[in-house]
């Protein structure tokens, strides 16, 4: 049974060796084996649904399947497997629109129409969810190809980024004065 005798471990318990021999010889009950039976389909969902569902969702998924038992029981079922469901993030605000900084003038005046390449670029900053954390992409666009021409990425958003985005589309571009 392990590295202690199964009658020291009686006798510390206060169980007699024939009630603890009684015990482990009784067949698994019917609950014990439908929580078995029911274990498995919960891990099933669970999986395709890609570890989004919670216990609440599981219980209607396997009440479409004609199941009766309750929500409690398969929250409980899930603890004991060790399912969870994942966590949605939080939204992070990444703008400050409230500062004191001058706010550039729109030259554009919604005007997205060029006559010639590399005549009007527009610029912008876009966020991506990943694993480790946010992933800041910053790209610029020649609004008459409408090609990017330069782009930067970086684990954090500052002057940088938009600058070696820039850096890239007059690289590539080599754009004339004005």
């Amino acid at each position: 049974m392990g590295q202690f005798p199964v009658q020291r471990m009686c006798r510390v318990l206060e169980v007699s060796t024939s009630a603890y021999y009684a015990w482990r010889g009784r067949p698994e009950s019917r609950r014990v084996r439908e929580d078995r039976r029911l274990l498995v389909q919960i891990q099933a969902i669970h999986s395709a649904k890609r570890g989004t569902y919670g216990s609440p969702r599981i219980h209607a998924e396997l009440k479409a399947q004609g199941l009766r038992l309750g929500e409690k029981r398969v929250a409980r079922l899930m603890r004991a497997g060790g399912i969870q469901a994942k966590q949605k993030r939080k939204f992070k605000a990444t703008t400050d629109s409230k500062h004191a900084h001058p706010v550039a003038p729109n030259l554009l005046g919604r005007d997205f129409e060029a006559d010639a390449p590399n005549q009007k670029w527009v610029a912008d900053i876009t966020y991506i969810p990943t694993r480790d954390g946010w992933l800041y992409l910053a790209a610029i666009l020649d609004l008459y190809s409408r090609y990017v021409v330069g782009w930067s990425m970086d684990g954090r958003m500052n002057r940088r980024l938009v600058l070696d985005a820039l850096d890239m589309a007059v690289g590539r571009r080599r754009p004339g004065p004005g």
